[in-house]
């Protein structure tokens, strides 16, 4: 799965291709890669959303801050990116302040691999089910979190975080 990311009020869905479209091996995602995988998967999504009210959010690998991937995200979210090199920066390594670090990989993955799935159709049916389930009021309790963890840093003039257990 793709530490990226697209967020409404309500919603944090990961970005990933159909499994119907699989290359059948590992690959390494490189810049165009990835674009492919915005052009083709998740930007015909978009269309079912108004994107005028949409935030994009990456982390800093190479392949997401290529400038032409930067582009084409800016020509789809304006001034909602938010990213290294984006309009809204995002620090590397600022894994205190990302929710798809603190909370959304390690709640994913324990659910997934609650019941030891054997085969690769039974793993990406339990990430389905499992990122299907999270609700809205999670995710306020999500936003809460991160908004005590800005308030925090702030006030420690960007010190990093002592461990924080996540309260829902």
């Amino acid at each position: 799965m793709a530490k990226s990311q697209w967020r409404n009020e309500t919603s944090i869905i990961p970005l990933r291709p159909n499994p119907r479209d699989r290359v059948g091996h590992n690959v390494t995602v490189n810049g165009d890669r990835y674009r492919a995988l915005i052009t083709n998967f998740f930007i015909p999504e978009l269309n079912n959303h108004d994107v005028q009210e949409l935030w994009f959010q990456q982390d800093g690998a190479t392949c997401h801050t290529a400038r032409a991937t930067i582009d084409l995200l800016k020509d789809t979210f304006g001034d909602r990116l938010i990213s290294r090199f984006g309009p809204v920066s995002w620090h590397p390594r600022s894994c205190d302040l990302t929710p798809l670090d603190y909370f959304l990989w390690g709640y994913v993955k324990s659910l997934v691999y609650a019941d030891k799935p054997q085969t690769l159709d039974h793993l990406e049916d339990n990430i389905r089910r499992v990122i299907a389930d999270i609700r809205p009021q999670m995710l306020e309790k999500v936003i809460e979190n991160w908004t005590s963890r800005l308030d925090y840093i702030r006030a420690s003039c960007g010190s990093p975080m002592p461990e924080i257990i996540f309260k829902m």
